[in-house]
């Protein structure tokens, strides 16, 4: 039942009448004939509903002027407004919900979960003493030193930071399924373009290193054919994809920029160099600890510029399409 609470009215003679409620079925209890006038009566959806006389001045809701028509404040009204915004908010069909809806952290979050799954099960089903990411070997070491051992505190730590990331964004709290598949389709697309960006370094490149050949033989000669061997750089594949993003674009990132606006460089300034440190800092990853690569000046180049061009998808893009980009990425070159 909608009610209104009536105006102090003053009657001629009489003290001031206390404000009383209202029930709208009231309203016939005033009539108001505007024929005798000529004006014509306003169509509404309360009339088509019985409710054809407006109310008095006195007993109009407060900001509301003398003679216009009583709002609809129908139930059934809220709940269409509220099932056309719902129909809104679930259709995909524009361009900028993409674009808006698959870079928060949230999204991100659901469309990398299946990296987690994949790599953390896939260590368990190979064995803890199988080899590992190093990105995720360092992050481990670091929360050892740290006094917090445990096996599944990474991913939680991973999962947990991504919520927060969201809820410091003030983005919704809202994800849309239809966007995963998209974005898995841009990520196979700009992990296309970074082969292509290899295939562009590898023909302009003046010289050739030594052991480009040799990298390139033992790649795949090391891999054999084994169901083990394949499932091992599959989940090599995802742990590279998730940690190696996580560790350099979304911790060292954002720290890299801090400490840059801290030593006096403008944002812009602060951003360039962050982005630079990050990306050689991780091409040179790739050569550290006894699994490391030989180190090679073509591989390191291509490898900073990969740095670089995961950096700028992270930004621009957000965490979910930067590690799907490189999963995608290594599984192009590693088993294609």
């Amino acid at each position: 039942m909608v009610c209104y609470a009536a105006r102090n009215v003053t009657i001629t003679g009489v003290d001031r009448i206390q404000p009383r409620l209202m029930n709208r079925s009231m309203v016939h209890f005033f009539p108001h004939d505007d024929s005798a006038s000529g004006a014509e009566r306003p169509v509404t959806r309360n009339s088509r509903r019985g409710l054809d006389d407006p109310l008095p001045a006195a007993l109009l809701p407060d900001g509301l002027p003398l003679g216009d028509p009583l709002p609809d404040l129908l139930p059934d009204d809220a709940a269409d407004a509220d099932a056309t915004e719902r129909t809104h908010e679930n259709s995909f069909s524009s361009s900028e919900s993409y674009w808006q809806l698959s870079r928060t952290p949230l999204t991100s979050l659901f469309f990398t979960l299946p990296l987690v799954l994949a790599y953390e099960g896939g260590v368990l089903l190979l064995g803890r003493g199988s080899p590992r990411n190093g990105a995720d070997v360092w992050l481990r070491h670091l929360l050892d030193a740290l006094g917090f051992g445990q096996y599944f505190l990474l991913p939680l730590l991973t999962v947990v930071g991504l919520l927060v990331w969201q809820f410091l964004a003030h983005d919704r709290w809202r994800v849309s399924l239809a966007a995963l598949p998209g974005m898995a389709a841009e990520c196979v697309l700009w992990a296309v373009v970074l082969v292509g960006v290899g295939r562009l370094q590898q023909s302009l490149w003046p010289f050739r290193d030594q052991f480009l050949q040799w990298e390139f033989l033992q790649w795949h000669a090391d891999a054999g054919f084994g169901w083990q061997t394949v499932l091992a750089r599959l989940v090599g594949f995802c742990g590279a994809g998730l940690y190696e993003e996580v560790l350099f674009r979304l911790l060292m990132l954002p720290i890299a920029v801090w400490t840059f606006e801290r030593l006096g460089c403008s944002t812009l300034a602060a951003g360039f160099w962050a982005l630079l440190l990050s990306s050689l800092l991780f091409s040179g990853a790739h050569y550290i600890g006894p699994l490391g690569d030989a180190f090679s000046l073509y591989s390191f180049t291509f490898r900073t510029v990969a740095g670089i061009f995961f950096a700028v998808l992270f930004l621009l893009r957000g965490f979910g399409i930067a590690a799907g980009t490189h999963f995608f990425y290594d599984l192009l070159v590693g088993l294609l």
